[in-house]
């Protein structure tokens, strides 16, 4: 076999990997809560620490693979992510689990930093298009299957071996790397710009960890207001940093074109507002429907298989129509679907939230085509690598945000029903509802005379909590599908979409 398509198959397996990990990792989260006595807020980091590393490193491994060559640093970032998926299926605690799925994201920002530059490097004219819809299929392909492999592994072999499943072929893929990439640096490659690493990555620490640390220390505690006010700062020096950086990580420049700040919006909202929810769904499916990790992956199916089905078409309709029009319809359909789903009871079935889900999965399958395009065509051709690293960076920080923002009013809202409910609650009880639901109160110790309350309580409280988190999700995303019609207009893109112009204005 050739080169280029050893290149493609090893890239690939690379983006599969990545992307089955995000999404089986959310069906297994209530056996991960069980078995480790995971908080909320430690489930919010399973999540959350991949994504924030994942964030903060992507941009400097772009630079690094531009230094060292991509495939050495593809090379490292498959080791690092192998090794650290090893450590999440031996963690015995939460907080090693937390810290693996962090070294994770830092190994993923290395595969996902270099993999669309090997296919650049190798395959030219048509076949590069036959490549990047390869890449493409595989992309959809992991988020569809996702959910149904997680509850499988999940279910038949314990929640470990959706990590130690990535061990034999990380290792083999490594190999096959090593033998089959060659390996391409930059001419001329910029320095590392490492100030800006530093204070991005800790400011959106802070960020972060004082989101989700809010309700259990109080938001008026001095360690959370230390956290966002230190954010705050970091995130302000980041951006002094950059602006007078020779050598910026991140272009602020790019910010000067309206088209740009709206697909970036785009990717932020379509990533805090409906795939942050995805933990909550979760939690809600197996905590409180009372399904198996299986049965939760299955009922998944109709929005992550739609979303697959979808996307191509909508990459075909951008020959005609215009992106903003793709991106501006598809996150309407998504905060549509998102409103379908809100108004569950304590006596809905999961069938409450399926004309929901098969709008957001045609959504999702609208939007996402029309982000990857737009970033690539709004930034000039010597800058596609940077415009692709600053999209995806938004998303996993739409992500890493959205996931902690929405567990914040979620838990607030669970405490607060659950002392109307239950006035005497006994300690922990709200923490219990939102991490596990109603199934994690039934195994709680309790009174025979509190334990039928509590039960229902907590059923109670977490849909109450729900619904509201559903009705942000929707905000955000109509809010993303305005800046993508009125910001991303077609005059400021500098390379063809092969998508039709549009009158100024």
């Amino acid at each position: 076999m050739e080169r280029k398509w050893w290149t493609l198959v090893l890239v690939s397996i690379a983006t599969f990997m990545l992307l089955l990990d995000v999404t089986v990792v959310n069906v297994a989260l209530p056996d991960i809560q069980r078995e480790l006595n995971a908080s909320l807020s430690s489930l919010q980091w399973v999540v959350d620490a991949y994504s924030l590393m994942l964030a903060a490193f992507l941009l400097t491994a772009g630079s690094l693979g531009d230094r060292l060559g991509r495939r050495r640093v593809f090379t490292i970032g498959f080791g690092i992510f192998t090794f650290a998926s090893f450590l999440c299926g031996i963690a015995e605690d939460p907080t090693l689990l937390n810290l693996a799925r962090g070294l994770q994201g830092i190994g993923g920002a290395g595969m996902f930093a270099t993999s669309l530059a090997l296919i650049g490097q190798e395959f030219h004219g048509k076949d590069r298009a036959t490549a990047f819809g390869v890449w493409g299929a595989t992309v959809g392909g992991a988020v569809a299957v996702g959910p149904l492999v997680g509850g499988v592994l999940t279910e038949n072999l314990g929640w470990e071996w959706i990590f130690f499943v990535n061990v034999p072929i990380g290792i083999a893929a490594m190999f096959l790397t090593e033998r089959k990439i060659v390996n391409v640096a930059a001419q001329d490659p910029e320095p590392i710009d490492v100030p800006g690493l530093v204070t991005f990555s800790s400011g959106l620490f802070l960020l972060i960890f004082g989101l989700i640390r809010g309700n259990p220390e109080g938001w008026g505690s001095p360690l959370i207001l230390a956290c966002l006010l230190g954010a705050a700062a970091l995130l302000a020096i980041f951006i002094a940093i950059e602006r007078r950086s020779d050598h910026p990580m991140l272009d602020l420049s790019l910010f000067r074109r309206p088209a740009f700040n709206g697909v970036s919006a785009v990717a932020f909202c379509l990533s805090g507002g409906m795939f942050a929810l995805f933990l909550y769904l979760t939690i809600y499916m197996q905590g409180v429907l009372d399904f198996s990790p299986l049965e939760a992956g299955l009922r998944f199916l109709p929005l992550t298989v739609l979303g697959f089905v979808v996307a191509p078409i909508s990459g075909a309709l951008s020959h005609r129509v215009p992106i903003r029009v793709l991106l501006g319809v598809g996150l309407t359909i998504v905060g549509v679907g998102l409103l379908l789903m809100h108004g569950v009871s304590v006596d809905s079935t999961w069938t409450t939230l399926l004309a929901g889900f098969l709008l957001a999965g045609i959504g999702i399958g609208t939007t996402n085509p029309g982000i990857g395009q737009a970033a690539i065509a709004v930034v000039p051709v010597e800058k596609s690598g940077m415009g692709s690293g600053i999209n995806t960076t938004f998303r996993q920080v739409g992500i890493a945000t959205g996931v902690a923002g929405l567990g914040a009013v979620f838990q607030g809202r669970v405490d607060s029903k659950l002392s109307e409910l239950v006035p005497n609650a006994p300690d922990g009880l709200g923490e219990a509802v939102a991490s596990g639901g109603s199934r994690a109160v039934a195994e709680l110790p309790l009174p025979p005379a509190v334990h039928e309350k509590a039960v229902h309580a907590a059923d109670v409280a977490f849909v109450s909590g729900f619904n509201d988190i559903v009705l942000i999700a929707a905000v955000i995303s109509f809010l993303g599908a305005a800046a993508g019609f009125l910001l991303v207009r077609s005059e400021d893109f500098v390379q063809p979409t092969d998508g039709p112009s549009e009158p100024a204005g």
